[in-house]
């Protein structure tokens, strides 16, 4: 796959290691990160003109992908590496 923008660990350098951690340790944090991951391509795909959508489809996609990522962000700052 070709670098795609919006990588979790690039959008968040300071939690690189916990995004690992968690991706292999909480299951929930796991799919999250799975659906961010697979809307974050679809987006890109569709920015690119590879798989191009409606205007309203890429905004929508666009929503989730943020409220994926806000999710995610949630859980990185309210876990410690302990748990």
């Amino acid at each position: 796959m070709s670098h795609v923008p919006h990588d979790l660990a690039k959008e968040f350098p300071e939690y690189a290691e916990r995004i690992h951690v968690l991706k292999q340790e909480d299951k929930h944090f796991a799919k999250l990160a799975k659906d961010y991951d697979e809307i974050n391509h679809a987006v890109h795909l569709a920015e690119t003109n590879v798989d191009p959508v409606e205007e309203l489809a890429e905004v929508e996609m666009r929503k989730k992908r943020m409220a994926l990522k806000d999710e995610l962000y949630r859980i990185l700052s309210t876990t410690t590496a302990e748990g």
